[in-house]
Formats: structure tokens, sequence, C-alpha cells
């Protein structure tokens, strides 16, 4: 008889324990995880090497700066509030309006200026930080998102997030905000998962809170075969971030927004393995590959080509006349 967690590692599935041993702690250099663990780093970093990211309005870094708050939202009637320091999506609050004097959350559900300033001080405090420690609040532009995405997605921002393993890409999917992760596209506030195939840049299924699903809980659209639009250039992008933080196991959060096209997110030094279930593998092998490897090379786009040997054809057909998804055909299908 097999054991269950031997059925696993012949499935190619990484665990825990492997992650945080075989890739984490032996890829990872301690020195480098304030460039990915401070978003305010990452977004000065991005920016100097001509990576687009969302605008930040502004930063507030004690308890006095709260009174400027009302002054820092009222130009913008869309933001981001977040820690500089939070992990896992918490303590980020999505606003997309506003009515009367109140705000809208992602949700729909108002939020006042009074208990916006509350947050902010919460997240001064350090409630939302890693480890506990006293933190600043980012107040950035809130993106608009491709709608492309508006078949297969509720409320909010859906991101792309690529695991990154020694600069080469080796796994994908797209998170989907839902109902019941208020707009937020993290899988452990209730977000959907769909797995992303390197290689065409579609979708190949979907996981909401570890399970596997097939339409989105919302929505009810069919979560396989979608094109996500910009692929190789999408794949470019998580392939550069490895010069921006070289960490050896990264995973990397991009946004479509559709003035401004992908926009990186933030960068994430201990990114989870729920991405195996979105894709319905194992990553064991393909990290096993690239680990093995006795040298990376240093161009981007020659990682690439070390999973998605295809690449050039691909990116060939994308930047082709008419190539780009055509997001009314898009709905079109799905609905």
């Amino acid at each position: 008889m097999r054991w269950p967690w031997q059925q696993l590692r012949e499935a190619g599935i990484v665990g825990m324990n492997a992650r945080n041993g075989h890739y984490i702690a032996r890829y990872n250099e301690r020195r480098l995880y304030p460039l990915v663990d401070d978003k305010l780093q990452t977004k000065r970093l991005a920016v100097e090497a001509g990576i687009s990211v969302p605008e930040l309005y502004g930063t507030l870094y004690t308890e006095h700066d709260v009174r400027a708050l009302e002054g820092l939202l009222a130009p913008h009637p869309n933001f981001v509030i977040k820690p500089a320091h939070g992990a896992g999506g918490e303590g980020i609050v999505v606003v997309r309006g506003r009515q009367g004097q109140d705000y809208l959350r992602a949700s729909g559900a108002p939020i006042t200026l009074g208990a916006l300033s509350h947050h902010v001080s919460n997240i001064l405090s350090g409630m939302f930080s890693l480890g506990g420690l006293p933190d600043q609040a980012m107040i950035e532009y809130c993106v608009d998102f491709d709608p492309v995405f508006a078949p297969i997605t509720h409320h909010g921002v859906p991101d792309i997030r690529t695991l990154v393993f020694r600069g080469v890409p080796v796994c994908a999917m797209v998170r989907l905000p839902t109902r019941e992760s208020d707009g937020k596209a993290n899988l452990h506030q209730g977000a959907v998962g769909a797995g992303i195939d390197l290689h065409s840049g579609r979708t190949v299924g979907g996981v909401h809170h570890n399970y596997p699903v097939s339409h989105h809980p919302d929505t009810g659209a069919v979560l396989a075969d979608f094109p996500i639009p910009h692929w190789p250039r999408l794949l470019e992008l998580a392939a550069r971030c490895y010069e921006l933080a070289p960490l050896g196991y990264l995973g990397v959060d991009v946004v479509l927004d559709r003035r401004y096209g992908p926009l990186v997110l933030e960068l994430n030094a201990r990114p989870g393995l729920s991405i195996q279930l979105a894709n319905g593998r194992g990553i064991g092998p393909v990290l096993q590959r690239v680990a093995a490897l006795p040298q990376i090379p240093e161009d981007p786009l020659d990682r690439i080509r070390i999973t998605v040997p295809d690449f050039d054809a691909a990116r060939a057909a994308a930047e082709a006349p008419g190539a780009q998804v055509d997001a009314e055909l898009a709905r079109e299908f799905y609905f």
C-alpha cells in the first residue's frame, strides 16, 4: 500500500517543508528579503528599472500623518490602501467610488472616512505587517482592470501570479476575486485561482478553497480555456523581475490595466503552493529540472525558452496584426 504522501510525491507535488527547505532556504538569500517584503522599496526599484507599477499617491508614516488622509484622498475617487510590509492580502482596502460623504469598497459596501482613518492607524501600528512591527500605509492607484476579464470574475482586480525559479518562469495562474474575497485577488480570502498553460497562455481549470472547481462561484463562468491577453509580454515581465530582486524562488504578481497595460503589483519571497492545485499538477519535476541546470542564462528571454521552447513563435503570433484578444468576443463566448 502506498501512503497518501507517497502518492503526492510521485505526482510531483511540492509540500510546505520541501518548499521551505529545498527552495526558499536554499535559493533566497535572507539579505534580499527587504527588496520584496517592503512594497515601497519594490516599487522604487521597479520604477528605476523601467518596469510599470501602480502610481503611488502618498505614504503615511506616523499617526500624525493620518490627519492628512482626507486631503490626500480628495483628488482620487478610486484608490487602494495597503500596508507596506503586509502579507497574504491582509490590511488591503480597495475603494472604487464615493457615495455622499462615504467611500465605496469594491464590494459596493460603504465605508466612512473615520473607518478608513482607523484602518490606517491599525496599519501603522503593525497589525498587518510581517512580524507585527510598526508599518507604513501606502495610498496608490486602483487598477482599472482589463475588461477582457469581466466574464470570469466578480468585482475587484484579477492578477496573474507567476512562479519564477532561478529567473525561469515555471508555473502561473490568474487569481480572480469573488464576492467572498471583497474584490481582492487572494486565495486565502476566497478568491479563485485558475491555472495557466505556459505555452498557450490559456487557463486550464481552477481551485477555490483548495478544492478543484470548473466555474466561478459568483458569475458561473467556465474557468478553463480562457485566453490571457499579452501573455508573452507577461512571461517576459515575470522573468525580468529576477533582475529586480534576484531571489531564486519568487512570486511575481501582475495586473492588467485597461489604460496602462501590465503593471507589477508586488513580488513575493514566499509564494504559496496552491498554484499546483490551480494547474492540476505538481511543480516538483520542473523545479528539479531547472535546479539541475549548471548555468542559468542572463537574458530573460533565454530563461523563458527553458520552459517555453516555442516562446519566439508565441511572441511573434501575439504581436501579429489582429492578434490581441477581443474583450467583446470573449464576453459573447463565456456568457
